[in-house]
């Protein structure tokens, strides 16, 4: 089998990143979730906090709200003022996604990286669900939180998701079009959710 890349994109609460990581264990590659703030960091030479705090700001940004052109793959220089916006660090993390699916086999988890490798032949895109009221026990079992509160929390998270992936996409986060496998976790377990996505493997890049 040649190179791949398996991204996925998750609700909060269904497990996603767990199956991302349990895939990235199974198969023998890479995973990739915060660590490609860092990479992004090296490769530009801005701060990762900077990296880290950018979608919080977007989020609040009133910007956020606008409709804009999807992601085009520009990077600002170092000697504009918009050097550090939060439009130039999507552009960063996305140029460093783009690297990654160019040498290497690997699992990355989030930053809209099914779109950012949409033009790719060897991406698996994956979207990880559930229904609300399992995320909620999920949760719940993991922190202890009142459900009302983590009730919020998704409701919350999810919806900056969305958001976000609408503004550098252009396109609906939750819509089956943009993915190749949609996996509600609830109903299959993570154990399962994984023999899936290595089912489909082989049978697309079988030789």
């Amino acid at each position: 089998m040649s190179k791949y890349v398996i991204t996925i994109a998750r609700g909060y609460g269904s497990g996603g990143r767990t199956i991302g990581k349990m895939l990235a264990e199974e198969l023998g590659i890479h995973y990739y979730d915060r660590e490609l703030l860092r990479l992004a960091s090296d490769d530009s030479g801005i701060n990762e906090k900077l990296f880290a705090k950018a979608d919080e700001k977007l989020q609040k940004s009133l910007l956020f709200k606008i409709a804009r052109k999807a992601y085009k793959g520009e990077l600002i220089p170092p000697d504009s003022d918009d050097f550090v916006s939060n439009d130039n660090l999507f552009s960063y993390q996305a140029k460093i996604i783009k690297e990654l699916a160019e040498q290497e086999t690997c699992v990355i988890v989030g930053r809209a990286a099914d779109y950012i490798l949409k033009d790719y032949d060897n991406v698996v895109k994956v979207f990880v669900h559930a229904p609300l009221e399992d995320c909620i026990k999920t949760l719940k079992d993991m922190t202890g939180n009142p459900e009302k509160d983590i009730e919020k929390q998704i409701e919350s998270i999810d919806k900056h998701r969305a958001e976000y992936y609408k503004y550098y996409t252009g396109r609906n986060w939750e819509d089956a079009k943009n993915y190749d496998l949609c996996l509600n976790s609830s109903q299959l377990g993570f154990d399962k959710c994984v023999e899936i996505v290595k089912s489909y493997l082989d049978i697309r890049f079988r030789q």
